[in-house]
């Protein structure tokens, strides 16, 4: 067989890809370059030193409590990563297939609304609710039950969590499930399959796409966010975000907050490359 004629530039395509391609170069290479950079400065008196040394890497990964708030924030995002799913799941299934077109188009509409408002101010409403006289436990008191601990623990950091991500997860799960081909599921059913067992053998590794990346955008929403920890979790332990504040007012010390923002961008790269693999990855044929 004759060789493929070599690939030439199309300059169409290239620029149609050009701002994509220039806004990864501003706002993430040059600023990633910076934090690497930034880390191996030193500080001295207050004031930072360019330099070249690795102490601040030594410094951070040698202490317990940088660990701590790594598993830490690790778990909660995971744990956030399930549980919106897990809630999701139910609403995006109903969305696709138990509503009209016109009544999914009204409800992925007022699923975006709540990203009109602050996410912080959304945050304090939160803390209202679930403060030890807040709504919540005014419910429960007049059944004579609590106060119990909501806010300042991993529920309320959890419940911030679900108020940033489960919207977004809700409509990406939708528009995967509204993909399905109908024709596949029927097909299932007249074999035999309930209801129930064609969830799990035809919708989900049909849209199996849609619902990783929605998990994907959940983890990643979630590992990095600041307020939901620090007004609804109470700040203590921290998770990485609060550290590299913490770390900033401790002796101006940015080379090290530099060096917590960098393992967290390795970790969230690793995390984002697996889950976009399984996601596209094609079945094994038998």
């Amino acid at each position: 067989m004759p060789a493929p004629p070599p690939r030439s530039w199309n300059a169409y395509a290239l620029t149609w890809r050009l701002p994509m391609i220039v806004w990864q170069v501003l706002f993430f290479i040059v600023p990633l370059c910076f934090l690497i950079v930034l880390s191996f400065w030193l500080v001295k008196n207050y004031r930072m030193e360019p330099a070249f040394v690795d102490k601040n890497w030594i410094k951070m990964f040698s202490r317990g409590y940088f660990w701590d708030a790594y598993w830490r924030t690790l778990g909660l995002a995971c744990l956030s990563t399930i549980v919106t799913s897990l809630l999701a799941f139910p609403a995006a299934y109903a969305l696709s297939f138990k509503s009209s077109q016109q009544s999914r188009r009204w409800a992925i509409f007022l699923l975006i609304i709540p990203f009109f408002t602050s996410y912080v101010v959304r945050a304090y409403a939160w803390q209202v609710i679930l403060a030890q006289q807040g709504v919540v436990n005014s419910l429960f008191a007049m059944v004579g039950l609590g106060p119990y601990v909501l806010l300042n623990s991993v529920f309320g950091t959890v419940v911030g969590y679900l108020t940033l991500t489960l919207p977004l997860v809700i409509i990406l799960q939708t528009l995967s499930m509204s993909n399905v081909d109908r024709s596949m599921i029927e097909a299932a059913w007249n074999l035999g399959c309930s209801r129930l067992r064609a969830v799990f053998t035809v919708i989900i590794p049909m849209a199996k796409v849609g619902l990783i990346i929605g998990a994907l955008f959940c983890f990643i929403l979630s590992f990095g966010d600041f307020v939901s920890p620090y007004y609804l979790g109470g700040s203590k332990p921290p998770t990485l975000s609060i550290l590299i504040i913490d770390t900033t007012k401790s002796g101006q010390q940015w080379p090290r907050a530099a060096v917590v923002a960098i393992t967290m961008i390795v970790t969230l790269f690793v995390i984002a490359f697996t889950a976009v693999t399984l996601a596209y990855r094609k079945p094994r044929s038998r």
